[in-house]
């Protein structure tokens, strides 16, 4: 499972870049107009850590959130 943080399951997310053109009305113009809104995927920072488990010590795919978060206890 590649892209998964091993400890919470977080994994990408679909979502879209939207592209707009034109003067906002703020500013004198006739407003943004929608020009495409393009497909993409949000990926999940994911690190490389060595976690200390209560068999010993394994390299996992943690996301950053985890870490900062406190739920990992490194060796």
């Amino acid at each position: 499972m590649s892209r998964v943080c091993e400890i919470c399951g977080k994994s990408k997310v679909s979502g879209g870049r939207i592209t707009r053109r034109g003067l906002p009305k703020k500013q004198g113009g006739i407003g943004m107009q929608l020009v495409k809104n393009v497909p993409r995927k949000f990926h999940p920072n994911l690190q490389r850590v060595r976690v200390k488990t209560s068999k010993g010590t394994k390299r996992m795919k943690v996301c950053t959130a985890c870490i900062r978060a406190g739920r990992i206890e490194k060796p």
